[in-house]
């Protein structure tokens, strides 16, 4: 079922049943899920009126509460959350994040975390979280210290094995990644522990052994995009022909320049209103956890962001893009054009604000189809494309950049293609695809806003 399904059943639930405070509470998530912030805060506010306001309760009001970036009172309701239940790991890891999204600062970020572990200093839930607030703040090794501290308290745990082998496999331990993973697949068989086994069968340099294994995940989970980029890059390591299929990029992305909506005549003065929107609306410094920004802000678009004037003569203009598209597209039988009925359904929208020095890690969409990155303002540092071959990072500052995996490999693979970003244009990509975007310096942010699409209709 659906989380659209979920809340629609939960609210008629509720008009025979108005009392129920565990269904407002459910509704409450759901919308939040739904990207409709207002609602999911009326439904959390209402959940607690009817006596139940538990740690779980207060911390569902406060995510609803940031997503309307009504920061400071989203932190006052995770504090409440942590005050009744101080080793609540994921309200730790939510107000971790908040406080270093706001500051960028990390002992601040970890204060509160820090604080509860020394209560609770055998906790694998709290050194979990520690260990990826570590990660995310860029503490690679102090990171991994935490996810064998969890491990320790937790021997045996799945998503604890899993975590500690991909930062084994980030500080270059790439045996110890292996055994880790073979340890959770053997005790827990499952799509979610061979993926994370090929992931490091291909950064030991067992190509072999994991193509059958990713060939049988797709067959268990046809659309799942990450499992078609691990088996892409499975098929770029051994030369087979078949990459070039999915990573056709000729064929299967795109750039066009947005048409201006109705009422602006120019793209570029609807350009500038729109970056002055987004840059009020902008309200973080830092980037989120287990997210690709790195260097910057992300700002999740909401149902009401997305009814403002501009944003929405935005998503006018963007949307019949998306169309011209699709239609270019046509029919195939790869996992792109196999799906396309030449209509799509946005399920979720985003902006980032980068800063000098920002970039995004190489990742793919896994629950996506049609992705993209919509180009609002650029700083003038934007690579010119025309420095020499032995610096070929320097004349692609700030472009996208296709096809360097996410993972580590043997041997190592680098992106195979590149966009240069211009303001008012559109690109649209499969969200298999690996991308990323190269670090730039500049005084000036880059500003974009990007969205993830499924097929619409049969």
């Amino acid at each position: 079922m659906t989380r659209r399904a979920d809340a629609a059943r939960l609210r008629q639930h509720l008009t025979h049943t108005p009392a129920d405070p565990i269904a407002w509470l459910d509704l409450a998530a759901a919308e939040g899920d739904l990207g409709r912030a207002e609602q999911a805060e009326a439904a959390a506010r209402r959940a607690i009126e009817l006596r139940f306001a538990t740690a779980e309760a207060h911390r569902v009001l406060a995510r609803a509460l940031q997503a309307q970036r009504k920061l400071d009172d989203a932190e006052h309701e995770f504090e409440v959350a942590l005050r009744l239940r101080p080793g609540y790991a994921d309200a730790h890891r939510d107000y971790a994040q908040l406080v270093w999204m706001r500051t960028g600062r990390a002992e601040l970020a970890m204060q509160r975390l820090d604080s509860a572990l020394s209560a609770a200093p055998h906790d694998p839930g709290l050194h979990f979280i520690r260990s990826i607030v570590l990660e995310f703040v860029g503490d690679v090794d102090g990171a991994l210290a935490a996810a064998e501290r969890s491990l320790a308290c937790e021997p045996g745990d799945e998503e604890l094995l899993l975590h500690a082998a991909r930062l084994h496999g980030r500080t270059g331990n790439r045996a110890s990644a292996l055994g880790l993973t073979q340890a959770a697949y053997k005790a827990r068989p499952s799509s979610n522990t061979q993926i994370a086994l090929c992931e490091a069968m291909l950064a030991s340099g067992q190509v072999e052994d994991a193509t059958p294994m990713l060939s049988q995940l797709r067959g268990l989970l046809p659309l799942d995009q990450y499992v078609i980029a691990l088996e892409a890059t499975a098929w770029r390591l051994r030369d087979d022909p078949r990459y070039h299929e999915l990573y056709d990029y000729a064929a299967l992305v795109t750039t066009q320049a947005l048409d201006p909506p109705p009422g602006w005549a120019r793209l570029d003065d609807f350009l500038r209103a729109v970056a002055e929107e987004l840059t009020h609306l902008h309200c973080f410094v830092s980037h989120p956890f287990r997210q690709s920004v790195r260097g910057g802000g992300q700002l999740g678009l909401q149902e009401s962001d997305l009814a403002r004037p501009l944003i929405r003569g935005l998503f006018e203009s963007i949307r019949a893009a998306v169309e011209r598209h699709l239609v270019k597209l046509g029919e195939g039988n790869d996992p792109m054009r196999s799906r396309n009925s030449n209509r799509a359904a946005l399920t979720g929208a985003w902006s980032v604000r980068l800063a000098s020095g920002g970039s995004h890690t190489d990742h793919v969409h896994p629950r996506g189809w049609l992705s993209s990155a919509c180009y609002i303002a650029l700083p003038a540092a934007i690579g010119s494309g025309t420095a020499s071959d032995s610096n070929p990072s320097k004349d692609r500052a700030g472009w996208l950049r296709f096809g360097q995996p996410g993972i580590p490999t043997i041997p190592v693979l680098g992106a195979d293609h590149y966009i240069r970003p211009e303001p008012g244009v559109l690109a649209l990509f499969p969200a298999y695809m690996w991308h990323g975007v190269e670090p730039f310096v500049s005084d000036e942010p880059r500003l974009t806003v990007a969205f993830d699409a499924v097929p619409d209709g049969p």
